[in-house]
């Protein structure tokens, strides 16, 4: 049983990476610090220690690793990573166009590629309908139903008027090619 003995820190190095492939799959900081702690039990298996007391150096490692390590990991990452919205969350303050004339009981827009069942706010103005068309914002999601609002209609953008160039040139001719 002596080869037993001498490759048990091989075992621990063998779930240290285990751990560290489910925790780059999960990015929880939960598996990373058990995979830490498989690498401290490895290091009291190359030390000699007993299989007992190297599960016993796992355990303490993984409870401190987990307790201290892990919430300040938590606080370093959390700020400078964005929350990304998804689900029906993510389709919150959204546009979305109107597809059927949506009034304060139904109509349909789509939302980011989706065709949704919609209805206005309570409040909504003018009667609470919205045309063919229109351009709303999604304020909430009523289980599969989006509650939208009017957005004011957007001007398309104008022609510059002919007239001489902001940087001291000659005005453009009509019938120069452009």
């Amino acid at each position: 049983m002596d080869g037993w003995d001498d490759l048990q820190w091989l075992l621990w190095v063998g779930l240290a990476l285990a751990l560290g492939a489910v925790e780059i799959a999960s990015l929880d900081f939960v598996f990373g610090m058990v995979a830490a702690a498989a690498l401290v039990a490895a290091l009291s298996a190359a030390l000699g220690l007993t299989f007992p007391l190297q599960v016993i150096t796992f355990a303490v490692a993984a409870a401190v690793l987990l307790a201290v390590a892990r919430p300040l990991a938590l606080r370093y990452v959390r700020p400078r990573v964005p929350m990304v919205r998804t689900g029906t969350e993510g389709n919150l303050g959204q546009r979305a166009e109107v597809l059927e004339q949506v009034t304060p009981r139904d109509g349909r827009v789509k939302v980011r590629g989706e065709v949704w069942s919609a209805r206005t706010e309570p409040a909504a103005g003018a009667g609470g309908v919205l045309p063919v068309g229109a351009d709303v914002e999604v304020v909430r999601i009523d289980g599969a139903t989006a509650v939208v609002r009017a957005l004011p209609p957007t001007d398309p953008p104008t022609r510059p008027a002919p007239g001489p160039d902001p940087a001291g040139g000659p005005a453009p001719s009509p019938w120069s090619p452009s």
